[in-house]
C-alpha cells in the first residue's frame, strides 16, 4: 500500500513540474517486495529478500517528452531531480504527438473489485515456504538413479503503485503473487541430459498448488528419454497449453502501434480482414477477478474494457496508445492487452490427441525466430511422434518452418484446457499440414 506521505510527495512533484514549465506531467510512485528461495537436491541454494520503492515522472515540455525515475524520495533531492529533468528535456527534438490521453478516456473508479491482493502474505513464515520447496524436492529425490539433479523454487511478492497526471487521472493498484516451481535433469542416452520443469502461480496463497510440482517436473523429464530426430515431413501438429502462446506471441506483437507505424508488421492494413482460421476468436478480458493480468487501466491511465481482438479469424483491432494514435492518424484503443482469452472447443488435450492418426505433439520450442515484417518463421521444437492417437516416440532437434498467417489459417481444432496461471489463457491447438524438418 502506498503511504499517505508518499502520495503527498507525488502530488507535490506533479505540481512542482508544472510550476517549473511543464505543459503536462504524470507521476507514478511505487513500492515492491520480493522473496525467493531455492533448494537444489537437499541443500538450500538461494535465499533472497528485497524491497524498494521509487518514483517515475514523465515530463511534457514545449512539445518535447522525457521520462525519469529515482528511488531517492526526499523533497530536496526531488527538486533538483525534476528541475534537471526539465532542463534536459528542452534539448530534445519536438514531437507534436507526445501528449497525455484525452480525459474522456481515463479510468475514474476507486481501483477496487478485482481482488488482486492477498492480505495474508505477511503472515506466511519462512519455515512454511522452505518446507514447501523441500517437500517438492523430496517427492522425487533419489527415486530414480538416472536423476542428476532436482531443484525447487518458491517466490512471492507484493506490488503497489499510485499514478496521477495533470489531465486529471488518479489510479491506485495493489497486487500480490505466489509461485512454486521445480526442475529435474536426468542421464539420457550417450551425452543426452534431458531436463524439464513444472510450476504454478497464483495471486492467493490458498490457491497455490503445493504438492505434485516436483513429481510433475520429473515425469515431464522422464518422457524425454530417448529423444531423436525423425524423418522430415508434413504432419498435423498439436501444441499443448504450455507452449501454444509461443506461436501466438508474434501475431499479437504485429498488432502494436509501434510495429504498424514503423512498417515492421505483417498485419499492416489488415483491419477488418480475415487473417487466420475462422475457428479462432481472441478477446481481451481485463476484469476477471483474482486473475493475473487483470487491471482497470493501462499505463497511460486509460480505462480498460472487454474487447474483441480477432473474431472468427477477422482482425478487429490494433493496440494503439495515445502517441501512435497521433502518428498513425488512427483512433486510440488500448496500449496493450490485459488477459488474452481464446474461444474454447469441446474437447480436451487427451481427446484431441486420441483423434490423430499420425502427427507431432509439440511440448516446447528451442530457439528459432520469426520475421516481424513478413511473418515467415523457423522454430526448433521438441515433443513426441503421435501414431494411432498415442505418443510413441520422443523427438527433438527438429524445426517447423512456414508463415505465421498460413500456419494459423490451418487450425483444425481449439482445445478447452487453458492454464490460468498466465495472463494469456491459451488452450492446446491442433494445426494441419505443418512442415517439419528432421533427418
Amino acid at each position: 500500500m502506498i503511504s499517505e506521505a508518499h502520495k503527498e510527495l507525488a502530488q507535490w512533484a506533479l505540481k512542482y513540474a508544472l510550476d517549473k514549465g511543464c505543459s503536462d506531467a504524470s507521476v507514478r510512485i511505487y513500492a515492491e517486495t520480493e522473496n525467493s528461495f531455492e533448494y537444489r537436491d537437499t541443500q538450500l541454494d538461494k535465499l533472497e529478500q528485497s524491497s524498494g520503492n521509487g518514483l517515475t515522472i514523465r515530463l511534457y515540455v514545449d512539445e518535447k517528452y522525457s521520462s525519469f525515475s529515482t528511488n531517492r524520495l526526499e523533497r530536496k533531492e526531488m527538486e533538483k531531480f525534476i528541475a534537471n529533468g526539465i532542463e534536459t528535456t528542452r534539448y530534445l527534438a519536438k514531437d507534436e504527438f507526445r501528449k497525455l490521453p484525452d480525459p474522456s478516456r481515463l479510468y475514474k473508479g476507486d481501483g477496487k473489485g478485482l481482488e488482486l491482493s492477498d492480505k495474508s502474505i505477511d503472515s506466511i513464515s519462512v519455515d512454511e515456504k522452505l518446507a514447501l520447496i523441500r517437500n517438492n524436492v523430496n517427492e522425487v529425490y533419489k527415486t530414480d538413479e538416472r536423476l542428476i539433479s532436482v531443484s525447487a523454487s518458491y517466490s512471492d511478492g507484493t506490488g503497489s503503485s499510485w499514478h496521477i497526471a495533470s489531465n486529471g487521472f488518479e489510479g491506485e493498484t495493489e497486487t500480490t503473487w505466489f509461485s512454486l516451481s521445480a526442475e529435474t535433469s536426468m542421464k539420457g542416452d550417450g551425452d543426452a541430459r534431458p531436463e524439464s520443469y513444472w510450476y504454478d502461480s497464483t495471486i492467493d496463497w490458498d490457491k497455490l498448488q503445493k504438492q505434485g510440482i516436483g513429481k510433475t517436473a520429473y515425469e515431464r523429464t522422464l518422457r524425454k528419454l530417448g529423444q531423436e530426430k525423425i524423418e522430415s515431413g508434413v504432419f498435423p501438429m498439436i501444441v499443448d497449453n504450455l507452449s501454444a502462446g509461443r506461436l501466438l506471441s508474434p501475431v499479437i506483437s504485429a498488432m502494436y502501434g509501434n510495429s504498424i507505424q514503423q512498417k515492421s508488421s505483417f498485419l499492416i492494413d489488415k483491419l477488418g480482414q480475415q487473417i487466420i482460421s475462422d475457428k479462432i476468436t481472441i478477446v481481451d478480458d481485463p476484469h476477471i477477478k483474482n486473475a493475473r493480468g487483470a487491471r482497470w487501466f493501462d499505463e497511460e491511465g486509460v480505462a480498460t474494457r472487454k474487447a474483441g481482438i480477432i473474431k472468427n479469424g477477422v482482425l478487429d483491432m490494433y493496440f494503439i496508445d495515445t502517441y501512435y494514435s497521433g502518428k498513425l492518424n488512427m483512433e486510440p484503443t488500448i496500449q496493450s492487452p490485459s488477459i488474452l482469452t481464446l474461444n474454447l472447443g469441446d474437447r480436451n488435450f487427451d481427446q484431441i490427441l486420441a483423434s490423430i492418426d499420425k502427427g507431432i505433439w509439440v511440448t516446447g520450442f528451442n530457439g528459432g525466430n520469426s520475421n516481424s515484417t513478413t511473418g515467415d518463421f523457423s522454430f526448433g521444437i521438441e515433443g513426441f511422434l503421435v501414431e494411432n492417437g498415442k505418443a510413441v516416440k520422443p523427438v527433438n532437434e527438429m524445426n517447423i518452418t512456414g508463415n505465421l498467417l498460413t500456419l494459423w489459417q490451418q487450425v483444425i481444432e481449439v482445445g478447452n484446457d487453458p492454464r490460468t496461471v498466465s495472463s494469456w489463457r491459451i488452450p492446446c491447438i491442433l494445426f494441419d499440414k505443418v512442415n517439419f524438418s528432421g533427418k
